[in-house]
C-alpha cells in the first residue's frame, strides 16, 4: 500500500509539471519569435514593469500582442500583463512582447526601428 501511495503521489506531481505552461517564446537566428516563429518585438513607450502595454487600439492592430491565455502562468523572464481590454498579454523583462503586421513569414524582421521605438527582443 505504502509503495501505491507513493506511485500515486510521483504521477501526480509528474502530472501536474506537465501541464505548467512553457514559455511561449523562444529564440530563432538570434531574435525571440512566438510560437508561430515570427519575430517579437518591444515598444520603448512601453514602462518596464508596470504591467501595462500602451499599444492599444489601432495601435494593436499594427503591432498584435503576443496573447497569453487565461490559464498561462509566468515562469522565470516571462510576465502575463493585463491589456486595457482585459486580455491577456506576455512580457518579458517587464516588457510586453508583439508580433509586426508587415512580418509576413517566419524569420522577416521588417518592424525594427520603426519610428524609432519599436525593437527586435534579442536574448
Amino acid at each position: 500500500m505504502k509503495y501505491l501511495t507513493i506511485a500515486v503521489l510521483t504521477a501526480a506531481l509528474l502530472g501536474g509539471c506537465a501541464s505548467m505552461s512553457s514559455h511561449p517564446a523562444k529564440v530563432a537566428d538570434g531574435v525571440l519569435v512566438g510560437p508561430n516563429g515570427m519575430t517579437l518585438y518591444t515598444f520603448d513607450r512601453d514602462v518596464t514593469g508596470s504591467g501595462k502595454s500602451v499599444c492599444n487600439g489601432p495601435c494593436a492592430t499594427n503591432w498584435p500582442p503576443l496573447m497569453a491565455a487565461e490559464t498561462d502562468k509566468a515562469s522565470g523572464d516571462y510576465t502575463i500583463i493585463t491589456r486595457d481590454d482585459g486580455k491577456k498579454q506576455w512580457a518579458m523583462k517587464g516588457k510586453p512582447l508583439y508580433y509586426w503586421v508587415k512580418d509576413t513569414k517566419a524569420g522577416d524582421k521588417t518592424g525594427d526601428g520603426v519610428q524609432n521605438v519599436w525593437h527586435i527582443v534579442k536574448p
